[in-house]
């Protein structure tokens, strides 16, 4: 079945925003492994209903939100729905809109980490067992991020098995693939219309110099941020990342299953950026972010072409650049989402990430700092930043003036696969 972007949609454009929940575990200062929920240390556990409360009084009807998977998933065929059983019946109450956030850079302990391969079919009991009970949710992003989770898990060494090969980030990226496809399944076995929002990194690497190896490391980047849709959309990928895959331990049989699974037509293309997305490979290997060069139209753009599947603008936000630029950038991703979107590109959507400040993501989660990054329309003690007055406006003024379901040659289309 084709994407109905109207039936996705409803005719809205999809203003929306999010609670910050990731929970990756990290090695602390006393050798330990800990747990860096960020929804107990943005204090959300507490104040849940003062969150949604402010999403609704901003106007804003769709919210990227995930519950807690490692507190819910108690073991196969053992969940505790006690907590989300209390957030959702409030959010529907409120007329929020979920995009179900199922997983975010965490498993539950006792999976260990995603180089588990049992992790993909236990995570999808989970999904199907989360859509039988709430069978109203129509949104979901399965999986976030799958490109960051797998580097910063198993090739940078920073989160959950804190490995830095290429093996374990090809089974990290794998596994968490598999994970979100099968969810998909899961998921539209319990009901059918449903639609999922595949929120991704969106990335491009600079060359910094001439060198040959360092052109080729460039392009080796350029063709490896894609692995991940590569996978979920079947998309053949390049030879060199082919022979890739095969050299970190993807089998021709599981690379055929990538390839034929047929479960990518209703996954929307959730484009993530921030200005640290752009990198620049320096002399001797060294990449560094290289800040806002080309932005996200131009990049998204890149990405559009390869896979001509409806975009979503899924995550932005102002970190490393202080709160007085957060509304100038709210304006710049918006209006490179407006720019797309009057091209005739099929952009359904716009986020601002996240409704509430973040805690260590200037440093990746890597170290409990208690670092507060002022990153969201509202700040910790719940009091709106500028930013929200922006975001109001911008939701006030261009709601019933942006079309969800334009087509790529500026007709009106409704459906796409």
């Amino acid at each position: 079945m084709a994407l109905d972007l109207d039936a996705l949609t409803r005719g809205d454009f999809l203003f929306a925003t999010g609670i910050e929940c990731s929970y990756p575990t990290i090695t602390g200062r006393n050798g330990r492994r800990q747990r860096r929920d960020q929804l107990a240390t943005c204090f959300h556990y507490q104040r849940w209903r003062d969150d949604l409360q402010l999403t609704h009084e901003l106007g804003i009807k769709y919210l990227r939100y995930g519950p807690p998977y490692y507190r819910m998933h108690l073991g196969p065929g053992r969940y505790d729905w006690s907590f989300s059983d209390e957030v959702f019946a409030e959010m529907r109450r409120l007329g929020i809109e979920p995009i179900m956030d199922l997983c975010h850079f965490g498993v539950p302990d006792w999976l260990e980490n995603f180089q588990n391969p049992e992790f993909p079919e236990l995570f999808a009991q989970y999904a199907g067992a989360f859509a039988r009970r709430y069978p109203w949710v129509r949104l979901y992003t399965p999986v976030n991020e799958i490109f960051i989770a797998a580097k910063l898990s198993a090739l940078h060494g920073l989160w959950n098995e804190q490995l830095q090969s290429e093996k374990a980030f090809v089974t990290a990226l794998k596994h968490l693939c598999r994970a979100n496809l099968l969810a998909v399944e899961a998921i539209r076995r319990e009901c059918n219309d449903v639609f999922f929002i595949q929120s991704e990194s969106t990335e491009y690497f600079h060359q910094g110099c001439q060198e040959p190896e360092m052109v080729a490391k460039a392009d080796f980047e350029n063709q490896r941020r894609f692995l991940s849709f590569d996978l979920l959309y079947s998309h053949p990928p390049c030879p060199e990342m082919r022979d890739y895959l095969r050299r970190c331990g993807l089998q021709d049989g599981e690379l055929d299953w990538f390839m034929n699974h047929g479960l990518g037509e209703r996954i929307v293309m959730g484009n993530d950026f921030y200005r640290r997305n752009e990198q620049i490979v320096l002399p001797g290997g060294k990449i560094e972010p290289a800040g806002d060069v080309f932005g996200w139209y131009l990049i998204t753009r890149q990405y559009w072409e390869r896979y001509q599947h409806p975009i979503m603008h899924t995550e932005t936000n102002n970190i490393g650049q202080g709160e007085g630029e957060a509304a100038r950038w709210l304006w710049k991703q918006f209006l490179n989402v407006r720019l797309m979107h009057g091209e005739g590109v099929p952009v359904i959507g716009f986020t601002w990430f996240s409704l509430i400040d973040q805690v260590d993501w200037d440093v990746a989660l890597k170290e409990e700092r208690g670092m507060v990054n002022p990153v969201g329309l509202f700040d910790l003690d719940r009091r709106p930043r500028p930013v929200a007055a922006a975001y109001r406006q911008i939701i006030r003024d261009f709601s019933g003036t942006l079309s969800s379901t334009t087509g790529p040659d500026g007709e009106q289309a409704t459906s796409f696969g």
